[in-house]
């Protein structure tokens, strides 16, 4: 019995299997507002679109601090793993994202005068 204890306690647990419903939608944001109290972390996922004043929520998740700490983590190596593949992902220094993102439409340039 002893044995059969010892030999549970060394393998390492499996993560469990994500199922994912075939009717689960998927939503696109590009904006997310942070809150927290001492026990959790909430993450307010938006869509802020050009022109539109307000930026509506498409996803609420809570996490705990340790959930967080690991997703950062998680997030982390995947982004290191990405950049790796396809270059340095590159965060504008001058203007806020949402510039870069959302500036204004520019009219073609005129034809060179021969």
């Amino acid at each position: 019995m002893a044995e059969k204890k010892s030999k549970s306690i060394q393998q390492s647990p499996q993560p469990p299997k994500i199922h994912i419903p075939p009717d689960v939608g998927a939503s696109y944001a590009n904006l997310v507002r942070i809150a927290h109290t001492p026990s959790e972390l909430m993450f307010d996922f938006a869509r802020f679109l050009p022109g539109d004043p307000s930026a509506p929520v498409v996803s609420r998740i809570i996490m705990s601090p340790l959930g967080a700490k690991l997703f950062v983590k998680a997030l982390n190596d995947n982004l290191a793993k990405y950049e790796a593949t396809f270059g340095e992902i590159v965060i504008p220094k001058k203007h806020s994202l949402a510039d870069s993102l959302f500036k204004p439409l520019q009219p073609p340039d005129e034809p060179p005068e021969d």
